[in-house]
């Protein structure tokens, strides 16, 4: 029944659809099994900065629009209204109005208005007495001077300047609407949302349950009585789990090469799509810890890398070598080759490099018998802590002799806000595939997510001027001068963007995977168990 194969500019995406989403019949009930890679540290999708919130928190929210959860690929034409009936600008492109559905209730019955979602971002905007205890996206709304209601059922995002991404970042699963009602705290344990499941309980270290919602707005959705997520921290052992039929779906993205190869061979009936997540793996470093507040020895670390080295190792080359955006064709806004190879370090010249590289390091007072010790932190993930074995391996050549710290994923994230590392591996996530999200979020002066403190005041004038321009070209055009300083400041050097496998039983109907954002597509609102 599976069929429909869609190649993208050359790349085969392999996203299948059901052949039968309309000439099959949804079946109602069941309850959708799937593993989880570790044990979230909470539910409150805008106070966590990782998919593995997002994953279980999604089904319970809905976002003012959404992209398009049956489009592979997301693009501001594929937004699709939820709690917004509609939404339009006015003509200087300075307000954002959005008319809100009317009928819609949160999970503990009270109604939903406008002014829950004038509460969600003033809070995320740091403007509301009910706080955040992190806030990892507080500068996607930099440019909202305030949010106004008319009314229940109107809203408008006031702006200092032009921003036609705005749509495209509150379409981002890491945008949902909360309760004005409900405190951020309550949020983290005990969420309440509007969704299509409602949370039943989540269980430190053992599973997250969520139940059908009867009163979702949608009406005959969703089709699941429920989703229950064990948490199997080994991959291992999760993917065999799956093979022996204990789970109907994988975590999103946590099939590697390798272990693509026993699903297919063991299960041979099962549905699998390697794709990519746009995360990139990357190398961050302290620029306020002696040495790394010296430019010189950032830039050696930077010409140690290998990059190809780093995907046909762990990866066995199902990865794209790129800057700070997801590189073409999956990613719209990503260098393209050529540009890349002009940068220090991203030629395949990787011996050349760390010659360099360790007459850098000679200067500096190391060598061969005086190497510079350190730790390597990362968190405590395979997919962090494979690549993390891998750096501290090249950086050996250039006199680094560094010792893996690894940190559990509960303080991670608030372990780098603080600053509190040296030198790191981190994978960075981009909730939407656009350069506003990526710039601001991860380089901006004095963002919660900008880990290394890379500050460029001018480059930021640059952020602003690419956010505000509307034609796409010219857009781009500054986008890529922007990502390629980037680079060449060593501001955050990605290692490369992986490719991972999600699979599904044959029986689990209407899956699609995205191929440009592992956060925007897991709703499950629609699917089916035709057991």
């Amino acid at each position: 029944m599976w069929a429909k194969l869609i190649s993208l500019a050359g790349i085969a995406l392999a996203v299948l659809f059901s052949a039968g989403v309309n000439a099959e019949e949804p079946k109602n009930g069941g309850t959708l099994k799937m593993y989880h890679r570790e044990n979230p540290a909470s539910l409150s999708i805008h106070e966590e900065a990782t998919y593995s919130t997002n994953v279980p928190a999604m089904p319970i929210f809905n976002n003012l629009i959404v992209y398009d959860q049956h489009k592979p690929q997301n693009t501001v034409d594929d937004i699709v209204p939820e709690l917004a009936a509609s939404w339009s600008w006015n003509e200087d492109k300075t307000a954002l109005t959005f008319k809100i559905r009317e009928g819609v209730k949160w999970h503990d019955g009270k109604p939903f208005t406008g002014k829950d979602v004038k509460c969600t971002f003033d809070m995320v905007m740091g403007k509301s007495q009910n706080k955040l205890r992190k806030d990892p996206r507080k500068d996607w709304y930099e440019n909202v001077t305030d949010i106004v209601t008319d009314g229940d059922f109107q809203v408008t995002f006031r702006l200092k300047r032009p921003q036609p991404s705005l749509l495209a970042m509150l379409a981002s699963g890491y945008s949902p609407v909360y309760p004005c009602h409900v405190s951020a705290a309550q949020m983290r344990t005990n969420p309440i949302g509007t969704g299509p499941f409602k949370f039943v309980e989540m269980k430190q270290n053992e599973s997250i349950k969520l139940t059908r919602n009867p009163d979702y707005w949608k009406k005959g959705l969703p089709y699941l009585d429920g989703i229950e997520f064990t948490i199997v921290p080994n991959r291992s052992t999760a993917v065999l789990a799956f093979v022996a039929g204990r789970f109907d779906m994988t975590f999103p993205g946590e099939v590697t090469p390798a272990l693509l190869k026993d699903v297919r061979s063991q299960a041979p009936k099962a549905v699998c799509e390697m794709v990519s997540t746009n995360i990139s793996t990357n190398l961050i470093v302290n620029r306020d810890r002696p040495p790394f507040d010296n430019a010189d020895i950032r830039r050696a670390l930077a010409l140690a890398l290998d990059r190809h080295a780093f995907i046909d190792t762990l990866i066995q080359g199902e990865g794209d070598i790129g800057g700070a955006l997801l590189p073409p064709p999956a990613g719209v806004w990503g260098l393209p080759t050529d540009i890349l190879e002009t940068i220090p370090g991203y030629k395949r010249d990787v011996a050349k490099n760390r010659t360099e590289a360790r007459a850098i390091m000679q200067k500096l007072g190391y060598g061969p018998e005086k190497r510079l010790k350190l730790s390597v932190s990362t968190r405590n993930l395979p997919i962090y802590r494979d690549p993390a074995v891998v750096l501290i391996d090249q950086l050996k050549d250039i006199y680094i002799e560094g010792e893996l710290d690894v940190v559990e994923t509960g303080i991670w994230f608030a372990r780098l806000a603080r600053h509190d590392y040296s030198i790191g591996l981190n994978l960075t996530g981009n909730g939407i595939d656009d350069p506003d999200q990526t710039f601001y979020e991860n380089y901006a002066c004095g963002s919660e997510r900008n880990y290394t403190q890379y500050c460029n005041k001018d480059l930021e004038k640059l952020f602003d001027k690419q956010s505000a321009e509307t034609d796409v070209a010219k857009r781009k055009k500054l986008v890529w001068e922007i990502d390629k300083k980037l680079q060449e400041d060593a501001a955050r050097p990605i290692l490369y963007h992986g490719h991972q496998a999600n699979c599904w039983q044959p029986y689990v109907k209407n899956m699609t995977v995205m191929v440009n954002s592992s956060y925007n597509g897991y709703r499950y609102e629609d699917l089916w168990l035709d057991k």
